[in-house]
C-alpha cells in the first residue's frame, strides 16, 4: 500500500497470513522530484506522466526564467490541464515523440515525473527485507479529475464522490481497479499505468481521502462506536467525515493552510448537525461538503484525529482525541487502502491494534 501525499509517502507491507507488516514514511515524490529539478543547471527535458503539482510546478516555472524548460505533453499535465496557460509561463510543451527524440539526443538534461517510481519503491521494499514481488499493489493520491469547460475542479471532484456515495455510502468503494477507473481521474488512471509496471497481480488506486476516512475509522477508538467523527489532517488537505457504522454520512474537505482552529470546530458540528452547504464552503475556498444523514453533535460519541499536521487541533474546545491506527498516525491512509481491499476481496478480518 502506497500513500502518495504532498509532503510525504508512506508504504505499508502487509502479510495476510503471517499477519506481519513493516512500513515507511519517506519524502513524497513531488518533493523528491521538485529538489531533484532545483538541482540541474542545464536546459531541462521533462517527460513522464500526471502527477501532484505544487512544489515541483513552482521550480519548473522558476527555472524557465534561466534556461529552456520543454515538457511533453503527457507530463505537462502536472503543472496543469491547459497547455497554453503553461506555455504562458515561459514553458514549451511539445509532442511525446518528440519530447523522446530530444531525450534520446542527449542534449537536455532529463526529469521522468510520476508518482509511482519503481526504483525508488524497490529500495524501500528492498530495506524490508522482503521479496519485491506481490499479489496486490494499492495506491491512493488526490486527484481533482479532469472537469468539463467552466467547471469548477473543485466542484467537478465533489460531484465525482457525491455520484458513487449516493450509489453506496461506504466509502471503501470508491477504491478502483487499475480497469476501473474512470476516464476523467486523470491522476489516478496515470498512477495505475505507471504501477502497472510493479511486480504485482493486481492493481488498484483509490483517492487518498477517501482512503484516510476508511483508515481512521479502523482506530481501536472508533471499534465499539457507531456515531464517530473522522477528522484527518494532511499536510495539503483536511478531511473529516461523519461515519454511522461503514457508512460515510457526510464530510467536507479544506486546504490545511486555509483553515483556523475555530472555523474547523464550526464546520464540523454543523456538519454533524447536517447544517453545511456545499456552495457555502466553495466560496470560503474550500473544496466542498456533502450531507447525506445528520448524526447530531451531542449524539457523536468520539471524535478522532489524524495526519502529520493534527497539531492544529491542539486546544480544542471540542473532545477530539488523537487517534493511531495500527498504532501509527501516519499509517492513516496506508491502512484505508488496506481496508479497502480487505473489504472488497472478501477476505477475513484484520485486527488493527
Amino acid at each position: 500500500m502506497v500513500d502518495v501525499g504532498a509532503g510525504t509517502m508512506d508504504v505499508l507491507w502487509y502479510d495476510t497470513r503471517a499477519d506481519l507488516h513493516y512500513k515507511a514514511v519517506v519524502k513524497s515524490p513531488v518533493r523528491y522530484l521538485a529538489q531533484k529539478a532545483a538541482q540541474l543547471s542545464a536546459d531541462l527535458l521533462v517527460t513522464g506522466v500526471e502527477m501532484g503539482g505544487g512544489s515541483i510546478t513552482s521550480v519548473l516555472k522558476q527555472k524557465a526564467s534561466q534556461a529552456q524548460v520543454v515538457l511533453s505533453v503527457s507530463a505537462a499535465a502536472t503543472l496543469h490541464h491547459d497547455l497554453e496557460k503553461i506555455r504562458s509561463w515561459g514553458l514549451t510543451v511539445v509532442e511525446d515523440e518528440k519530447a523522446e527524440q530530444l531525450r534520446q539526443d542527449g542534449k537536455f538534461d532529463h526529469l521522468k515525473l510520476a508518482d509511482v517510481d519503481h526504483e525508488r519503491l524497490q529500495q524501500i521494499v528492498d530495506g524490508f527485507g522482503v521479496p519485491f514481488s506481490f499479489d496486490a499493489v494499492v495506491v491512493c493520491a488526490q486527484d481533482h479529475g479532469v472537469p468539463p469547460p467552466g467547471v469548477s475542479h473543485l466542484d467537478f471532484r465533489h460531484n465525482l464522490f457525491k455520484a458513487r456515495l449516493e450509489k453506496d455510502p461506504r466509502p471503501h468503494t470508491l477504491l478502483y481497479k487499475s480497469d476501473e477507473v474512470p476516464e476523467v481521474m486523470s491522476r489516478l488512471k496515470s498512477i495505475a499505468r505507471s504501477a502497472a509496471a510493479l511486480p504485482a497481480e493486481e492493481i488498484y488506486v483509490m483517492d487518498s481521502g477517501m482512503a484516510a476516512i476508511v483508515g481512521a475509522s479502523m482506530d481501536m477508538l472508533a471499534g465499539s462506536s457507531r456515531r464517530v467523527v473522522i477528522l484527518d489532517v494532511a499536510t495539503s488537505h483536511t478531511v473529516a467525515a461523519t461515519m454511522l457504522g461503514e457508512e460515510l454520512a457526510g464530510f467536507f474537505e479544506y486546504h490545511t493552510q486555509d483553515i483556523t482552529l475555530g472555523r474547523l470546530e464550526e464546520l464540523i458540528v454543523d456538519l454533524c448537525d447536517g447544517n453545511l452547504a456545499h456552495q457555502r464552503i466553495l466560496s470560503e475556498g474550500g473544496h466542498g461538503a456533502y450531507v447525506r444523514r445528520a448524526v447530531g453533535f451531542k449524539a457523536v460519541e468520539v471524535i478522532i484525529a489524524t495526519g502529520p499536521k493534527r497539531r492544529l487541533v491542539k486546544g480544542s474546545k471540542l473532545p477530539i482525541t488523537y487517534g493511531a491506527p495500527f498504532g501509527d498516525n501516519m499509517l492513516t491512509g496506508t491502512l484505508g487502502l488496506l481496508e479497502a481491499l480487505r473489504r472488497r476481496k472478501g477476505m477475513a478480518p484484520i485486527n488493527y491494534i
